[in-house]
C-alpha cells in the first residue's frame, strides 16, 4: 500500500540529511558524545560544540549566544517564558494580555497563572484571524506587565504584526513574548528588528530533531523565574543535561533555513497558490483566515455540506492532513482557532489543513487536487 503524500508539515517535518549527519557526530564513540559538563576532553569536546551551535542560532535570529536558552521545544519555553516573566514582574502587577487564537501550550499556562491570582485578557481576533490593534491597546492597563502573542498560527498560518505589538507594549513598560514556533523556516527572524523581550522556537518545525527548543531572552534587560530546579545549566535556567546531538541538530537546522530562503519562500507560495485556486474550482470550499496576511505554508478550508467524518475520512486515505493541531488529535473537541475567527460548527467540524514544506512537490499538488475532485 502506497503512503499518503505528506501535508503535514505544520505538524512536524523530516529530519534533513545533513541534520541527521551533524547529529551523528555527537552520538558514538567516536564523536563528541560526552556530558559537556564533565571537565574532560569528552565533556569539553561536546560543551564547545553546544557553544557553537548557540552562536550559530544566535546570528540566525540576530541575537547574542547568551540570549539563548536551550529547552526541550517550544512547549517547555512558552512555559518557561509566561510562568517565569509572570513571576518575576508580579511585584508591578498581575495583569497579562494574550489572544483567543493562541497555541495551547500559552493559553494553558495562563489559565494556571490565573489560579494564583493573575488576571488574564484573551483578546478576540477579527474573521481573519488577525488581532485588532485598537482592542490591544484599550486592553492595556496600569497593572499589565505581560504581553504574549503568537507570530505565526500554527492551524491558519496568520501572521500577525509582531513588531508593532512590541513597540506599543514598551511604551507601557510591559514585557512582550512571542510563540514563533511555527515561523522557524518559514519566516526570516530577527528578534532586534521584531522587538520582543522573549522569544519561543522548536527545531521539530524546521527540519530539525524532536526535543530540542529555544527561548531567546533579552538579556541582561530582562529578568525570568526559573521554572525547573536541580543544576546550574543554562545560566541557572533550565537544569539538565544539555542533548549535544539536538543541540547540534537544531543549529545545522537554523542554517539551512537561512540558505536559500527566499528561493523557497517564493516555491512553497507558488504551490500554495497552485493549491488554492484548484481547490475553489470545488463549490463546496471556504477559506479559514487570511491568504494576505499568512505564510504561503498553511493553507486551511472548510468542505461545507460534507459531513466531517467523511472529509476526514476521505482525506486519510490518500493524503496526510489535519484537522486541528497536531497536539489535540487526542481531543476532539472543536478548534478554538476557527471558532475564534467566528465560523460555524459545522464549517469547523469539516475544516482541512493543508501544510507544505521543503519536500512538496508540484506533483504532489497536481496529485493531490485530481484525488480530491474525484470525491467531492
Amino acid at each position: 500500500m502506497a503512503k499518503p503524500l505528506y501535508f503535514d508539515y505544520a505538524a512536524t517535518t523530516p529530519l534533513d540529511p545533513a541534520v541527521i549527519a551533524a547529529m551523528q557526530s555527537c552520538l558514538g564513540i567516536e564523536g563528541d558524545f560526552g556530558n559537556p559538563s564533565s571537565l574532560h576532553y569528552y565533556g569539553a569536546a561536546a560543551a564547545n560544540r553546544i557553544e557553537l551551535a548557540r552562536q550559530q542560532i544566535a546570528d540566525c535570529i540576530n541575537a547574542e549566544p547568551r540570549e539563548i536558552v536551550f529547552t526541550s521545544g517550544a512547549t517547555e519555553a512558552n512555559n518557561l517564558a509566561i510562568k517565569g516573566l509572570a513571576l518575576a514582574y508580579q511585584a508591578k502587577g498581575k495583569h497579562i494580555i494574550t489572544c483567543q487564537t493562541e497555541h495551547k501550550s500559552v493559553l494553558e499556562p495562563c489559565r494556571y497563572l490565573e489560579t494564583l491570582g493573575f488576571e488574564v485578557t484573551y483578546l478576540p481576533v477579527l474573521s481573519n484571524g488577525l488581532i485588532d490593534s485598537e482592542q490591544l491597546k484599550a486592553a492595556i492597563r496600569m497593572d499589565t506587565i505581560l504581553i504574549s502573542i503568537m507570530q505565526v498560527n500554527n492551524e491558519i498560518g496568520v501572521i500577525q504584526g509582531l513588531a508593532a505589538m512590541a513597540d506599543l507594549a514598551h511604551q507601557h513598560n510591559i514585557v512582550f513574548h512571542s510563540d514563533a514556533a511555527q515561523s522557524i523556516g518559514k519566516l526570516q527572524i530577527d528578534v532586534k528588528a521584531l522587538g520582543v523581550d522573549a522569544l519561543s522556537l522548536s527545531a521539530h518545525k524546521a527540519y530539525g530533531p524532536k526535543g530540542i527548543g529555544i527561548l531567546y531572552i533579552n538579556r541582561p534587560k530582562i529578568q525570568i523565574t526559573p521554572q525547573l530546579h536541580g543544576g546550574g545549566h543554562e545560566y541557572q535556567l533550565r537544569p539538565g543535561t544539555l542533548p549535544t546531538h539536538q543541540i547540534v541538530g537544531m543549529a545545522e537546522a537554523c542554517l539551512l533555513a537561512e540558505q536559500g530562503f527566499s528561493e523557497e519562500f517564493a516555491r512553497i507560495s507558488d504551490l500554495k497558490a497552485k493549491m488554492w485556486r484548484g481547490l475553489q474550482q470545488l463549490p463546496t470550499i471556504s477559506l479559514n483566515g487570511s491568504l494576505e496576511h499568512a505564510v504561503p505554508h498553511i493553507l486551511n478550508v472548510s468542505f461545507s455540506g460534507i459531513n466531517a467524518e467523511i472529509v476526514n475520512g476521505i482525506m486519510q486515505a490518500k493524503l496526510a492532513v489535519a484537522s486541528g493541531a497536531a497536539c489535540d488529535s487526542n481531543h476532539p473537541e472543536p478548534s478554538h482557532v476557527l471558532i475564534a475567527l467566528g465560523i460555524s460548527s459545522p464549517l469547523i467540524e469539516s475544516s482541512i489543513r493543508f501544510s507544505m514544506g521543503r519536500y512538496t512537490t508540484e506533483s504532489d499538488i497536481n496529485h493531490a487536487l485530481e484525488w480530491i475532485s474525484t470525491q467531492f
